[in-house]
């Protein structure tokens, strides 16, 4: 039991040194790339959101009138 708790012990020291060296490979992203980066998330979210919600406008349309209901 006493060799178990020791190999987890083991076993969790080697996994966390094994973060730190890939950590250390890490290539970062300069502030400009991170701001272009951002950019490029935020258009992207608006042009799905703006495509959704014309899809969703053209999809309640033709139900109203396919099935001549009215929604208040």
């Amino acid at each position: 039991m006493a060799k178990e708790q020791a190999n987890k012990k083991s076993g969790f020291k080697e996994y966390f040194k094994g973060v730190k060296v890939e950590m250390k490979k890490v290539v970062w992203p300069t502030k400009k790339e991170m701001v272009s980066y951002t950019a490029v998330v935020i258009a992207t979210c608006a042009v799905f959101a703006l495509g959704f919600w014309l899809i969703d406008t053209g999809v309640l349309a033709a139900l109203k009138s396919v099935l001549n209901i009215t929604l208040n």
